[in-house]
């Protein structure tokens, strides 16, 4: 993956890098409003947990876990950045016209062919059950 260096102009942006194939717009379909009102607060809107609070607003991305669509192949479009967990997501193409978000295989790029099933090769994406391991 190619790294875009920040060329240096205050003391922050020293050292700093990106990832420059990683994407930050979301796809409208998967995401949906998260009803985050906790902050520290109890069931009357009490401060209990001090010190936490603000932060900034963050949508949530729904993640396929399953991995559900046996023998379909799907192509690794984008890897985007979720601010919900400590991980990277794919948005991923199905043959069939599907998309769909799944973590980040390490290792994986964009453009990688992935598919779930039991008859499937055991390499970096792809996903068996245990009984075919």
């Amino acid at each position: 993956m190619a790294i875009h260096l920040y060329k240096t102009s205050t003391p922050s942006t020293r050292n700093g890098a990106v990832d420059s194939q990683v994407k930050s717009n979301p796809r409208n379909n998967l995401i949906y409003g998260q009803h985050h009102c906790g902050k520290g607060r109890n069931a009357r809107g009490i401060i209990t947990a001090r010190h936490r609070g603000g932060g900034h607003k963050r949508l949530y991305r729904k993640i396929d876990f399953r991995r559900n669509a046996k023998d379909i192949y799907g192509r690794i479009v984008t890897i985007e950045y979720d601010p919900n967990r400590n991980a990277y997501i794919c948005l991923i193409h199905y043959g069939d016209g599907e998309k769909r978000y799944i973590l980040h295989p390490r290792g994986a790029i964009i453009g990688d062919t992935i598919v779930s099933g039991t008859e499937v090769p055991i390499k970096m994406g792809n996903a068996l059950p245990l009984s075919a391991v």
